[in-house]
């Protein structure tokens, strides 16, 4: 996905105070039976509401210089429900899966033959082009532009999706994208990243109402 985003006039500030606050919008129905869900704008379940309610009472100590939000109603609702004011970023959405778009990976495994996974050997042309790890990767750079800045200023919130959100970790930890792949991350979930003793770091990671008894399959 492309765009025109200009870049900032100056350059990230270094050790921000500012927390930054990842929420993955709550489950749906896709979600739910690990389908990948790019670009298909579906709603929350009702589980998949309450899930976001409860995140949003997880907020309440924070001091937000910025609030951004995926344009896909999974995340736009999972905000309004959280209790966040959300600007709309379009470079939020999620990896654009192509021609595996609404397809669990035990399918996509068993039409290939052999043990698939989209950080490793990546996605196929669909009705949309799909994209690469690393193109993701760059949109998640493009989000990091704007919100270390406004980490200075406070606390920053980005409510979006399981892969984007995984990525964009990553790149703020200053690490390979594919890293990625060993987080998951669950529907509902709150996550906080800031700065501990100068370096990026992980404060809490996939943090909600339960323990995830298993990995999260979207």
């Amino acid at each position: 996905m492309l765009t025109n985003d200009p870049l900032p006039e100056h350059p990230a500030p270094d050790n921000p105070s500012g927390k930054l606050i990842l929420l993955r919008h709550g489950e749906t129905e896709w979600s739910k039976s690990g389908k990948h869900t790019g670009l298909t704008d579906i709603p929350l379940t009702p589980r998949g509401e309450d899930l976001a309610r409860g995140a949003g009472k997880l907020l309440g100590g924070y001091k937000f210089s910025l609030v951004l939000t995926s344009p896909l109603q999974r995340a736009r609702r999972t905000a309004e429900l959280a209790g966040l004011h959300a600007e709309v970023d379009p470079l939020l959405v999620e990896w654009d899966y192509g021609g595996y778009e609404g397809l669990t990976t035990r399918e996509i495994r068993g039409e290939l033959g052999y043990n698939w996974s989209a950080f490793t050997h990546g996605v196929i042309r669909g009705e949309t082009p799909g994209e690469t790890v690393e193109e993701v990767a760059a949109r998640a750079s493009r989000v990091l532009t704007r919100v270390l800045p406004a980490m200075v200023e406070g606390d920053v919130a980005l409510v979006a999706h399981g892969h984007f959100l995984r990525i964009l970790t990553a790149v703020y930890l200053r690490m390979a994208p594919r890293f990625a792949a060993q987080i998951t991350l669950d529907a509902g979930s709150v996550s906080v990243l800031s700065f501990y003793r100068e370096q990026p770091a992980i404060l809490a990671w996939n943090y909600g109402l339960e323990l995830p008894l298993v990995p999260s399959e979207s």
